[in-house]
């Protein structure tokens, strides 16, 4: 087995793989944005719940 063969069958997998993105429309764009707002929200929260913890403590600078 050479390089060329290992790059070949990436190429073929990568090419049989994406046959299926146009089928999937819009959907997997949508999933990640979801996905994106959702954990900024978390993060955000957390934030706000560490500053405040860290207030109470006298710890924020």
């Amino acid at each position: 087995m050479t390089w060329t063969d290992i790059f070949n069958g990436l190429g073929h997998f990568f090419q049989w793989t994406f046959s299926f993105m146009p089928g999937l429309g819009n959907g997997p764009n949508l999933m990640f944005w979801i996905i994106i707002i959702s954990l900024i929200a978390i993060w955000l929260r957390m934030q706000t719940k560490f500053n405040k913890e860290a207030k109470a403590k006298g710890t924020i600078q």
